[in-house]
């Protein structure tokens, strides 16, 4: 079944569908890469899709093991390389505030996090820096 569904709007820009639910994103090429950059790059989609798919699985593994999780907040940086144009490198920095952890509930949560699907399907070559954060 089909997932989404990207519409070319010109000016470097595109209209990407949820077909399900039928939600969209723009995005647009960053002006280093002759854009405008006012909306996500297809780039900062790969990054951003990272930290919402470990935010998400932390939902779940917190569901699924009786743990409170507070607020979560997670800050992205993406790190582009040249020749050939790609990301070299994903920095996240998840913050949990308003709850207090055992260690074994850190260490089920940075795991679960680490091992999400997104993580685990992107290129090796791709350094994923994550730090959490417990405040």
């Amino acid at each position: 079944m089909i997932t989404s569904k990207i519409t070319y709007l010109g000016s470097l820009r595109t209209e990407a569908t949820h077909l399900k639910s039928g939600k969209t994103i723009l995005t647009d090429a960053p002006t280093d890469n002759h854009g405008k950059g006012e909306a996500f790059s297809p780039t900062d989609l790969v990054a951003t899709a990272l930290a919402s798919c470990m935010v998400s699985i932390l939902g779940i593994v917190a569901n699924t093991s009786n743990i409170n999780l507070g607020n979560i907040e997670a800050e992205i940086t993406k790190i582009m390389s040249a020749n050939p144009r790609k990301i070299s490198e994903i920095i996240i920095d998840i913050s949990f505030t308003n709850q207090t952890y055992t260690d074994k509930e850190k260490k089920v949560l940075e795991n679960a996090a680490r091992t999400c699907p997104v993580a685990l399907s992107l290129n090796p070559e791709i350094k994923q820096t994550i730090s959490f954060n417990f405040k």
